[in-house]
């Protein structure tokens, strides 16, 4: 007996949401769910200010994973291989498109959407992620040539509940504005750590033959090894605190206080 679709159930704020602003796709989206046209539509409500008073329903909407179109499913991929590696300690086994990179392989396969697209050329950093503890660019890394080996994504460096100190310390310096790049900017944080203590020298490194002291870290050796990372919003003296009080474990001071 062949098992009936499950519609999706909307929740009052993005039923009240489709109604107004979507009427022509209501039906479609409770029988097959948010695809990525419904997903493009609304965010160009957002861009020009249409989801003002929508704000709830759009959050959640926005939130859902979206429903995969066929041609992404592993019986139609064209040229696919099948990979086998491990995210965030999970082991994960799918057929992918041999020229698929690995980040839109997190993000529309795996929906881990932590990881950013930002210029797609290797050039802005925002889709970091760290690979058998080496960070590299997601959007130049095929997803085919990560088998057998580790990934791990923005997701996965908190502890359940509990952030990993990277992540509290750009909390407490105010490391984004954005934060489309913040995802990118820790995973190579806590790579930049891990080099500098296994003594990783960098191109402004006094003595390449003495044995760096990764517990002293100056400002310009962060800014240097930080230097594939871009921020569009300028938050980098905060950005570079928050690593130099993880890094030295001494508290660094604050860039910014609070009006009042």
């Amino acid at each position: 007996m062949k098992e009936e679709p499950k519609k999706t159930e909307l929740t009052k704020a993005e039923q009240e949401l489709f109604e107004e602003l979507m009427p022509e796709d209501l039906n479609e989206i409770i029988e097959t769910g948010i695809n990525r046209r419904h997903f493009m539509k609304l965010m160009s409500m957002a861009a020009g200010g249409i989801l003002i008073n929508h704000l709830l329903g759009a959050e959640q909407a926005l939130a859902r994973p979206l429903n995969l179109p066929a041609e992404l499913l592993p019986g139609s991929i064209e040229n696919g291989v099948e990979v086998s590696f491990k995210v965030n300690d999970i082991s994960k086994k799918l057929t992918v498109d041999s020229r698929m990179t690995l980040l839109d392989t997190l993000r529309e396969r795996l929906q881990l959407t932590g990881s950013k697209k930002g210029c797609d050329h290797g050039q802005c950093g925002a889709c970091t992620v760290i690979i058998d503890d080496q960070r590299v660019l997601s959007c130049l890394t095929l997803a085919a040539s990560c088998e057998g080996r580790t990934v791990k994504t923005i997701e996965g460096l908190a502890n359940g509940n509990e952030l990993h100190p990277l992540q509290m310390s750009f909390l407490k310096h105010d490391g984004f504005q954005c934060g489309f790049c913040t995802p990118g900017q820790i995973c190579s944080a806590v790579a930049l750590i891990k080099e500098a203590k296994e003594g990783h020298v960098s191109y402004v490194t006094e003595d390449v033959r003495k044995r760096l002291s990764s517990s002293k870290l100056s400002d310009e050796e962060i800014r240097e090894r930080m230097s594939g990372n871009i921020c569009r919003c300028g938050a980098y003296p905060n950005i570079i605190a928050a690593i130099r009080e993880v890094n030295s474990g001494k508290q660094a001071e604050q860039n910014w206080e609070f009006a009042g």
